[in-house]
């Protein structure tokens, strides 16, 4: 039986969604980091899709519940960072089943190590009642993207990243993929956003917003920090044979002193609306607009994601779909 995994903008039966536990990962902004993940969740469950957020604990839930709408679902899962599209399972549809893929997790490649997260992907798993199978390799589900058709995108300092697999090169990881989420073809982009936690997760860098479609940021300034990293990527996507969609670059956004990873691209596809973040730029509203036009019926929402990404992420990388089944 052939299986596949689809796209984000397939219908989503639910959307998992962390929330912030450990003030110390959050410095400084961690009451306002759960703030933030509690629009994203209440944006998402306003245009009615179905939010299950996970905390650690019964006193995160308390919490929670006090910042989200009557209706988010509040799963209580021991977990330590948020970054559920990295930790949680990976849907596939199996013919017109669902099938979940677990895969290994070794703290981005052992920098943040944090009790719970090493199997979060199992518990959720479990609690859904469906089919999972395990993959003993370090994979991590913010690392691609794909269009639903077995295309995938990648960024090679990630995936060739010797922190994750050391013994792995890129065939040997396409044939993984292959078998574990349905990849057909890959394409392989360079590096990641400067200053990535995550070694250059593709998630920040460029996402499908159609088949053969890729979105893929735009300078606009001169001080932009990832403009050549922009550059080659998009180099690389024309030469595969992508087409390629530009959406402008937030440009240079510092923080203490430091470029932090601010992207557009880390929006999350929702079943009637496009969560985008935004960080006070001159850019925002232009990349809301710029990604309306492949979402049509869909809404295009911006939201404040800049206390979120002080720990490491956005609002695709707090989240994971739970695609409807057929």
């Amino acid at each position: 039986m052939t299986f596949r995994m689809p796209a984000e903008w397939a219908p989503h039966e639910w959307t998992w969604i962390g929330f912030p536990t450990y003030p110390d990962e959050w410095p400084g902004a961690f009451e306002e980091a759960r703030q933030q993940i509690a629009s994203f969740a209440n944006a998402l469950h306003g245009k009615g899709e179905d939010v299950r957020l996970v905390v650690a604990h019964d006193g995160d839930a308390e919490v929670a519940r006090g910042l989200v709408t009557p209706g988010v679902q509040i799963v209580v899962q021991k977990l330590g960072d948020i970054w559920l599209r990295d930790t949680a399972p990976i849907a596939v549809m199996r013919g017109t089943e669902r099938a979940l893929v677990d895969f290994g997790f070794n703290g981005w490649g052992g920098k943040y190590r944090m009790p719970g997260d090493e199997d979060i992907g199992a518990r959720l798993a479990a609690m859904t009642g469906l089919p999972t199978s395990t993959q003993n390799w370090v994979f991590e589900g913010g690392a691609v993207d794909t269009d639903g058709t077995g295309l995938f995108v990648t960024t090679e300092q990630c995936l060739l990243h010797p922190n994750r697999n050391p013994d792995l090169d890129r065939g040997k990881i396409e044939t993984l993929l292959a078998g574990s989420l349905g990849l057909s073809d890959m394409l392989w982009l360079g590096d990641g956003l400067l200053n990535d936690h995550t070694d250059g997760h593709v998630d920040n860098l460029a996402r499908f917003v159609a088949p053969g479609v890729l979105a893929l940021p735009e300078t606009s300034t001169q001080d932009d920090p990832n403009a050549a990293i922009y550059a080659d990527a998009r180099a690389r996507a024309k030469a595969f044979g992508v087409e390629v969609a530009s959406i402008p670059s937030p440009g240079r956004v510092v923080v203490d002193g430091e470029v932090i990873p601010a992207s557009y691209m880390n929006f999350y596809i929702g079943n009637a609306a496009v969560i985008v973040p935004i960080y006070g730029q001159p850019n925002d509203q232009a990349a809301l607009e710029a990604l309306k036009p492949f979402f049509p019926g869909r809404k295009i929402i911006g939201l404040r994601s800049d206390a979120i990404l002080s720990g490491g992420g956005s609002f695709h990388c707090c989240s994971q779909q739970m695609p409807a089944g057929e």
